[in-house]
């Protein structure tokens, strides 16, 4: 029954699916460059927040559709956390695609998911200095 839905095949070739490739946006390498500098930058900033423990990375990839920044952190304990960023056609006429208060923003926001996870991951481990 897989082969009978709408849904099956590739992006811009389905019943379902009539996005077409050419409103997919596709990067030219100074836009790559942009990018990957603003994911850094958002990295730089989250491994600013951490101790040494945690390990932060990002990565550029084109996906299904269209360019897929991430930038993700692996606790010292607990689950990774994660934020992606997919620019849309309007995004990428700018020098950076990424604006400054977006960039600390997310770095913020992982910086504290990935503590919350080692808060969680250990919460029954620690006993309490005091009452």
């Amino acid at each position: 029954m897989n082969g009978n839905t709408p849904y099956a095949g590739s992006p811009g070739t389905t019943q379902a699916g009539k996005r077409a490739t050419a409103d997919l946006p596709e990067l030219t390498g100074e836009q790559k460059r942009a990018l990957r500098r603003d994911v850094s930058r958002i990295a730089d900033q989250t491994r600013a927040y951490l101790p040494d423990e945690y390990v932060v990375d990002s990565d550029v990839s084109q996906a299904a559709g269209g360019p897929r920044a991430t930038v993700a952190v692996q606790p010292p304990v607990g689950h990774p956390v994660s934020a992606g960023f997919s620019p849309e056609n309007e995004d990428l006429e700018s020098d950076s695609l990424i604006d400054d208060e977006d960039r600390s923003e997310v770095a913020r926001g992982l910086a504290a998911s990935a503590a919350l996870q080692v808060k969680q991951a250990v919460q029954d481990d620690v006993m309490p200095t005091a009452r």
